[in-house]
């Protein structure tokens, strides 16, 4: 008879090898170790010894900050450090007694006690491609500190976006996530890795919705009729292709099948009041764009409120670089004139469209329920460059969320005194991945499974306990 002497070693989720072994006849019912591990976490919920905040989140918003924002002059200010660690500025007083934050934040100051800080956040990692990845995905990419990487295996590794789609699925006519005004990219229009579906496959791609929702003439071509093609006529084209579709449904082939999908997709927002309503900004009061900032970040970032207000899962709303942006300091990355560009046109419009959300979301009721992330690949150097600039830092810098499922007025993690690498409480990518799946009721243990069906963890971190 076989037995086991002393402790049985624990697996998953604290259960011993002499349950596993008792529990294994379930996998011929269905039950993988995956799904059993959900189970526990399920079970663990349900007697009380998690947190609460598992699943509160509806919805979320992700605004990424290309280019990496400086950690000193935003959520980790050094007033006491020599002038070239701290520059220019100095702090602002917050609504969480003995925080401050850079002096360029007054908008944001005023609403800290529904944010959460992580401090200590670390990639190590100084290329803004393969930094970025890590950050977007949840995964290291290979090798570590890889500038212009491009996307493809082995790094693959679907989006947060990309996972939330595929698991959640798509609630309205609206994709399950969309991201906009644009993709991101190095110079020279080089696209980075990681913000796609991967290898999870086209059904989960999040969608991409290029546009400027701060023009007088905005609107997005991909979910309107042309002109020339009435309601009508329109009706007649859609009832052909039902017809043609049944026709070679006996082919039964996968690329005919994802063909009819996607033209399902494509009808239902053509077809939709409920899409083209999400995207009618001039819907909203003159006043509250005003508020949000009219610039293509700010009435994107409400964009992005209309958005998940219609039943999108996550929204990603990425700063890029603009039009005057030239190649030395594009967007985030101020390798020069870094108090200049802060100054005169990053922090205000940053500071105005933030704080405008999350007021938004509140005075909708919406923001306990709405998961609200603030984040670039990485931050910048500690010591301003001889062309007063700060360069790549991934060793330490911040990132904030609030709303969904977060406690408000949470410091976590510590920087040492020029803001250049964690005390305590360092916080990895796949760290705020867990995190972000946590509060969308979604668990870090979930399997998902890769073209050659072997079952794989959305990811391998675990949630920041200490802000939830």
């Amino acid at each position: 008879m076989l037995s086991f002497m002393g402790k049985s070693p624990k697996l998953c989720d604290q259960l011993s090898r002499r349950e596993w072994l008792r529990l294994g006849g379930l996998s011929a019912f269905g039950l993988s170790s995956g799904a059993l591990c959900s189970a526990q976490a399920s079970e663990k919920r349900a007697l009380g010894k998690t947190t609460g905040s598992f699943g509160k989140a509806k919805r979320c918003i992700v605004l990424f900050m290309l280019g990496g924002p400086p950690q000193l002059e935003t959520w980790d200010p050094k007033p006491a450090a020599p002038k070239e660690v701290r520059g220019e500025f100095g702090t602002t007083a917050t609504a969480t007694p003995g925080y401050h934050v850079g002096e360029l934040m007054p908008l944001t100051a005023k609403l800290t006690e529904r944010i959460a800080v992580l401090r200590a956040m670390a990639t190590d990692d100084n290329a803004h491609s393969s930094s970025g990845y890590w950050m977007l995905t949840g995964r290291h990419h290979s090798p570590k500190g890889q500038e212009n990487a491009l996307p493809g295996a082995p790094n693959n590794w679907p989006s947060l976006p990309a996972v939330v789609r595929h698991l959640k699925g798509d609630r309205t006519s609206l994709p399950g996530a969309i991201r906009l005004p644009e993709e991101i990219w190095n110079t020279g229009r080089i696209v980075w890795p990681g913000q796609d579906a991967g290898w999870l496959g086209d059904h989960a791609d999040p969608w991409l919705v290029t546009c400027d929702p701060n023009k007088p003439d905005f609107h997005v071509p991909d979910i309107g009729l042309p002109v020339e093609i009435s309601p009508e006529r329109f009706a007649q084209r859609n009832a052909l292709r039902g017809f043609m579709n049944e026709h070679f449904r006996s082919l039964a082939s996968t690329p005919v099948q994802r063909w009819s999908n996607w033209q399902h997709k494509a009808v239902e927002l053509l077809g939709s009041p409920g899409t083209q309503a999400a995207f009618a900004l001039d819907q909203e009061p003159e006043t509250l764009r005003d508020r949000y900032g009219r610039n293509r970040f700010g009435q994107s970032v409400l964009l992005a409120r209309r958005l998940v207000e219609q039943g999108v899962s996550l929204v990603q709303v990425n700063w890029t670089r603009g039009e005057d942006d030239d190649n030395v300091a594009p967007a985030w990355d101020t390798h020069a004139k870094n108090a200049q560009r802060l100054q005169n046109a990053l922090m205000p419009p940053m500071d105005q469209a933030y704080s405008a959300l999350l007021e938004d979301l509140e005075d909708r009721g919406l923001l306990e329920d709405t998961l609200v992330v603030w984040m670039g690949e990485f931050g910048r150097s500690p010591k301003i460059n001889g062309q007063g600039g700060r360069d790549h830092w991934g060793h330490c810098f911040s990132v904030a969320l609030a709303g969904g499922g977060v406690r408000g007025g949470t410091i976590h993690g510590q920087s040492d005194r020029q803001g250049g690498y964690p005390l305590d409480g360092r916080v990895e990518p796949q760290d705020l991945a867990a995190t972000v799946f946590h509060c969308l009721g979604i668990e870090p243990e979930t399997m998902i499974h890769d073209p050659f069906g072997r079952p794989l963890a959305i990811t391998t971190g675990k949630p920041v306990d200490a802000i939830l």
